[in-house]
């Protein structure tokens, strides 16, 4: 069969499916180039450590045609269990030389380059799976939202909890309204420092290491400013260092707030303010408080919604009577409360609510979990739910609360005009200077 041959059985494919009733055509449509429904989606995976070892796991019921890392020791791992794939260190050279064979790609990177990467796939028609949070600055989750939109791709961000019934659940009573009108919430995760494993490194290292003979550390520093190799940045602590991460804010925030997004309807906040300790040139804060305020939608009223990292439970939880867990949400309703976390939740008083019935599904269980509704979603079975136009949002606010915090200041946010409008100082914190030879 013909390359040309094969694109018009697959538009013709893609036609069938786009004229079904009821199909979803939003931030989550279909790729020019989309698979039949029961036909293996051939993915590419980019970044294969840790939380990559595991999105390659949950996608390998499909054909894995390329596997990409800046370490070839990983590569060769998987290539022995997976021997039909190519492998690669840069992406750019596996994306111009199978780019008739991927379908899709899953970007499991460090945070700075989540975006060159999924905005080269995506340009190319490639649906895309990408790891939270979206990206390393708003200019650039701004691009991969528009980027997705523009080239009618499948998209994901990978907040696995959005695909569980936990959630799911704790929407529904959210929203029909068991604990009435929420205006605040409060979100915390009391694990100093996050995960850090160099718990004592917050100045730059200056000391130069030898770099793994397996590692390009060229690649893996990408459009970021080149600092010497240190194993606090690869392959532990990169999400502590502003070059690199966005702190445990963006790390655990999008997992944390997807919910309270989710339920409330969230889009952009107007203001947002912060307290933590004393701003570093290089190293995330080891604990933040972080206060957005968010208008009225429809007929919820504005709500603030208001984090903490790195201490124990907030007081402010404590006094309204909320659980003393080491994470999780409580929804301050007029009639209610409701705590959740991942895997539990509670409506309180609980004397309150015993005997309780709760609402009737209106969010229908997922297919399975977050990875094959992606890939599902790519060959026409049902939708995303964490598409860009969702995610982007979402990632831009927990954005913005270290753009506060690193202006030292509460900044009013004009999300229209992507300004803030009382600091202009702010300004280089919403899109960074790529390193020579990287661009978007």
């Amino acid at each position: 069969m013909s390359f040309d041959s094969k694109i018009t059985r697959r538009k013709m494919l893609r036609d069938s499916v786009l004229g079904s009733a009821g199909l979803w055509l939003g931030g989550s449509s279909l790729a020019a180039e989309s698979k039949s429904a029961n036909e293996k989606l051939n993915i590419a995976c980019i970044g294969l450590g840790n939380q990559g070892n595991a999105n390659l796991g949950l996608v390998s019921s499909q054909n894995i045609v390329g596997l990409c890392d800046v370490d070839s020791a990983r590569t060769a791992k998987y290539a022995a269990k997976y021997p039909k794939a190519k492998t690669y260190a840069d992406f750019r050279v596996m994306l111009d030389q199978l780019d008739k064979e991927i379908d899709a790609v899953v970007v499991t990177t460090p945070n700075h380059s989540h975006a060159t990467i999924a905005i080269d796939a995506m340009r190319r028609g490639k649906h895309c799976y990408c790891e939270k949070p979206l990206a390393h600055s708003i200019h650039e989750v701004r691009e991969m939202q528009r980027v997705a939109k523009e080239q009618k791709v499948v998209t994901q961000m990978g907040t696995q909890n959005h695909a569980g019934d936990n959630y799911r659940r704790t929407v529904e009573l959210i929203q029909s309204g068991a604990i009435g009108d929420v205006k605040q919430v409060h979100v915390w995760f009391g694990k100093p420092g996050g995960w850090r494993r160099y718990q004592r490194v917050v100045d730059r290292p200056t000391s130069p290491q030898p770099i793994p003979e397996t590692l390009n550390w060229d690649l893996w520093v990408g459009p970021a400013p080149m600092q010497n190799f240190h194993p606090c940045y690869h392959p532990h602590d990169w999400h502590y260092w502003w070059d690199f991460g966005n702190g445990t804010l963006g790390n655990m925030g999008c997992h944390y707030m997807d919910l309270i997004f989710w339920s409330l309807n969230l889009q952009y906040p107007t203001t947002v303010e912060t307290k933590g300790p004393e701003l570093h040139p290089d190293s995330t804060p080891f604990w933040l408080d972080c206060h957005w305020q968010f208008p009225a939608r429809g007929s919820m009223p504005p709500v603030e919604v208001i984090w903490s990292h790195g201490r124990n439970t907030p007081q402010a939880v404590l006094d309204l009577g909320g659980p003393d867990w080491a994470a999780g949400i409580l929804f301050v309703g007029e009639s209610g409360m409701l705590a959740a976390d991942y895997n539990k939740r509670i409506l309180m008083p609980e004397e309150k609510y015993v005997g309780f019935k709760p609402p009737e599904k209106t969010i229908p269980d997922a297919i399975g979990n977050h990875r094959m509704e992606w890939y599902e979603a790519c060959k026409g079975n049902g939708k995303t739910l964490c598409h860009f136009d969702y995610a982007a949002p979402l990632t831009e606010t927990i954005l913005l609360g270290n753009l506060a915090f690193r202006v030292g200041k509460k900044v009013e946010w004009d999300a229209e005009a992507m300004q803030v409008v009382n600091a202009p100082e702010a300004a280089k914190y919403l899109q960074r200077e790529y390193r020579s030879g990287w661009t978007l």
